[in-house]
């Protein structure tokens, strides 16, 4: 056998080898998207076995991710399938290389999530649209908790893991708003700051690893939400801002999201 041959078996069997979704379906979907003026998509899982109707996690990719980031990641899988019954159903809707989950100039990727996304993927999997809840890694935290603040009483939990935050918007990365007022408008630790109801009481997670660039802007969340007495669950482990930190806490995040859920009503 050639040497090209030997070496796409060893591919195929490894890195271009499909994740073990541990019986889940994937609904690999499309977003006809009047907010965006484009079509988006949205990947959806739906855990293995018999449950009563069952709620709905949407979780936001990071920057230069998509909707398949996370549908083949098999820690993922392997922990949505730990959960058994109580597994949500899980959307990754796509964002963009780097949209910021906001309304801004390009389009109203906010909208798209909470007014497209999220109807599209409760009703073709046939999701509780009454029991949501919204996370993610990175640039996903960053508009995890922007939409939760901005759409009170939408979400039953929200979590920002690693989450893309900024003490001031000059720190802000090219690309990650319009301008200062876009900042501004979007200032997720300003917002917890200045009203002490933001989060309107839903539970919230927030964690990063110790050598996060992050790290500073996600302890001042944590403290802000603190001082207002937040249903906060908070963790700082080692590690830095990478797919090997995410990937070990899998597990703790999709316990996190399936209690609170089980609790909402």
């Amino acid at each position: 056998m050639c040497l090209v041959g030997v070496i796409y078996l060893i591919l195929s069997s490894t890195v271009l080898a499909p994740a073990d979704t541990h019986g889940a379906r994937v609904l690999h979907l499309t977003v006809h998207s009047e907010a965006m003026g484009e079509n988006l998509g949205v990947n959806v899982v739906v855990p293995a076995g018999e449950s009563e109707r069952r709620p709905l996690l949407v979780f936001l990719h990071g920057r230069s991710g998509s909707a398949g980031s996370y549908t083949e990641d098999e820690a993922m899988f392997e922990a949505l399938a730990g959960l058994g019954k109580r597994a949500p159903v899980v959307a990754f809707p796509d964002g963009g290389d780097h949209g910021y989950w906001h309304n801004r100039a390009e389009g109203d990727w906010g909208d798209y999530v909470v007014d497209e996304a999220i109807p599209l993927a409760a009703r073709e999997a046939d999701a509780d649209p009454a029991r949501v809840a919204i996370g993610g890694i990175s640039m996903g935290g960053f508009g995890a908790y922007d939409l939760a603040l901005l759409h009170p009483g939408r979400f039953c939990a929200v979590g920002g893991h690693s989450p893309a935050l900024w003490l001031q918007g000059g720190d802000s990365p090219p690309g990650a708003f319009d301008d200062a007022e876009d900042f501004e408008r979007n200032d997720v630790i300003a917002m917890v700051r200045n009203d002490p109801e933001a989060f309107a009481g839903i539970p919230i997670w927030n964690d990063a690893g110790r050598e996060d660039p992050f790290l500073i802007s996600d302890v001042a969340l944590d403290e802000a939400l603190e001082e207002e007495g937040a249903d906060l669950t908070s963790h700082t482990w080692s590690g830095g801002h990478d797919l090997d930190y995410w990937d070990s806490h899998w597990g703790a995040y999709l316990r996190f999201y399936a209690g609170a859920l089980a609790r909402c009503r």
